[in-house]
């Protein structure tokens, strides 16, 4: 069974590659995405995403330091592996294919 790229998951592959290592923890990624695309985001799926994401090897993940703001509690740090950024250009070529040449997508915004 062919292990597919989900709509959501590509968000946040996408949303971690635009964030800094430093920033690309669950927050920042939920804001990212919401500010990009202007979907609103549940914080869990963000977090349950990331978690098939490093299971397949997509993302991994760093603990950073603990802080007194989050008490005590370290956030952990995202980043997209080499498979994971193959995996989205995967995408980002399987859908430019499917796009061309259907006339009602073509131009306009909407």
């Amino acid at each position: 069974m062919a292990d597919y790229l989900k709509d959501f998951e590509l968000l946040v592959l996408l949303a971690v590659l635009r964030l800094d290592e430093d920033q690309a923890y669950g927050v920042p990624i939920a804001t990212e995405i919401e500010h990009t695309t202007g979907r609103s985001v549940a914080l869990a799926s963000v977090y349950a995403a990331l978690e098939r994401l490093e299971d397949r090897g997509w993302v991994s993940s760093r603990v950073g330091e603990s802080t007194a703001q989050r008490g005590g509690r370290a956030k952990r740090h995202f980043r997209v592996t080499t498979q994971g950024v193959r995996r989205v250009r995967e995408a980002k070529g399987a859908l430019v294919k499917m796009w061309n040449g259907i006339r009602e997508l073509q131009g306009g915004t909407t």
